[in-house]
């Protein structure tokens, strides 16, 4: 059975004086050993993250594919080792509709944190418009096609469906949509990956609450969540943890 994994994402938030938070968040993580728990900080506070985590996983939001080079403003695998992270998001759908990535980008990403020993959160998902078109399925199914690196297992890789529409917005998909579409994750890997696909995990993400988590977490191939805005507070995230570890 896979254990539930709870993600935090807090993008382009976090200062050192909101360091308790992350150690708030890494004693409710201990206090629920049967969910893993990690967050991904700016790489900013990365290092302090790590020290405040007490030993919970700490993470990026992106990677350059590039071990180093002529990239101004970017950051490679290597630095964020060295950093302490353990773990990066990539292909976020922020990244995909702000900064134009590609699915090929996200391959690419991918491939290079593994390479230094990171886990991935490979994320995917339509937006509002595709949804209404009726593409929602095959927009998911072609970007994991494209962004699924070789050699793909759950001991580092998780997938992670966003629909970009549901993010920061307080919508979210019903919860046949939910499981419609990860179901369709679910079959996209096995063809990919055979079974090595039954060990990789498959996070919801999108206006995940306190409210709504034990729901969603219960659906089918909801394998834990990618959590935004709720993540950067214990308070809000610390129900998401409880709801995961009371299935």
């Amino acid at each position: 059975m896979r254990r539930k994994l709870v993600a935090g994402n807090w993008k382009m938030h976090g200062l050192k004086a909101d360091l308790p938070e992350v150690a708030a968040i890494a004693a409710a993580a201990r206090a629920k050993p049967r969910v893993d728990v990690a967050l991904c900080l700016p790489f900013t506070l990365i290092e302090a993250g790590v020290g405040a985590g007490g030993g919970m996983p700490v993470g990026a939001q992106d990677l350059h594919e590039a071990d180093k080079g002529a990239h101004t403003g970017c950051i490679s695998g290597p630095m964020l080792i060295e950093a302490g992270a353990s773990v990066v998001i990539v292909g976020h759908s922020e990244r995909r509709g702000d900064q134009h990535e590609t699915s090929h980008d996200a391959w690419a990403k991918a491939a290079a944190a593994h390479r230094h020993g990171l886990n991935v959160i490979l994320c995917c998902g339509e937006t509002e418009v595709e949804r209404d078109a009726g593409r929602a399925e095959r927009i998911v199914q072609s970007q994991i096609e494209k962004s699924l690196p070789e050699g793909a297992s759950g001991d580092w890789l998780t997938l992670a469906y966003e629909p970009r529409w549901a993010i920061g917005t307080g919508k979210t998909p019903t919860l046949e949509d939910i499981a419609a579409i990860h179901a369709i994750a679910r079959a996209k890997l096995r063809s990919m990956v055979g079974d090595a696909a039954d060990g990789i995990r498959i996070l919801y993400g999108g206006s995940v609450t306190g409210a709504n988590a034990a729901a969603i977490l219960a659906v089918d191939n909801v394998d834990g969540a990618l959590v935004g805005g709720a993540s950067l507070s214990a308070e809000k995230f610390v129900p998401i943890i409880e709801a995961a570890a009371s299935l």
